[in-house]
């Protein structure tokens, strides 16, 4: 049992961004696009995307990518073929900076700065594993 564990934990790799200053809605917008899709598909999405957070999405893929690579040296081949994908992307909130602006009539307006974490976790398609 232990060592089926094992081996499920070796195909997969995770990466994370913490306290990342967008906001949660934002960012989860850009995560939708490429959770469940293949790794170099996703990269191109993100890319070719026009949104803020997608810089950072990409940056992070990318070191997932890497993790995944480090994890798995003999099954390079997989990240070519197309069987790696992002298996789940989650976008939690993060700490939020509160600051003062001046309102009209000597109030004072809340500014919230927000800020989330992401994780990415990269698996190989399961019809693959079968082959």
């Amino acid at each position: 049992m232990a060592e089926r564990l094992k081996e499920a934990k070796k195909e997969t790799a995770i990466a994370k961004l913490n306290s990342a200053p967008t906001s949660p809605r934002k960012m989860r917008l850009v995560a939708d696009t490429i959770r469940g899709k293949e790794v170099n598909h996703a990269l191109d999405l993100l890319k070719f995307s026009k949104r803020e957070a997608s810089i950072r999405l990409e940056t992070l893929l990318k070191s997932a990518i890497a993790n995944w690579e480090a994890k798995n040296q003999d099954k390079t081949s997989e990240l070519d073929n197309g069987n790696v994908i992002v298996k789940t992307i989650m976008v939690g909130e993060g700490r939020t900076l509160k600051r003062i602006r001046p309102c009209p009539q000597g109030r004072a307006g809340r500014i919230r700065k927000r800020s989330n974490h992401v994780t990415i976790v990269l698996d190989v398609k399961p019809n693959a594993v079968e082959k």
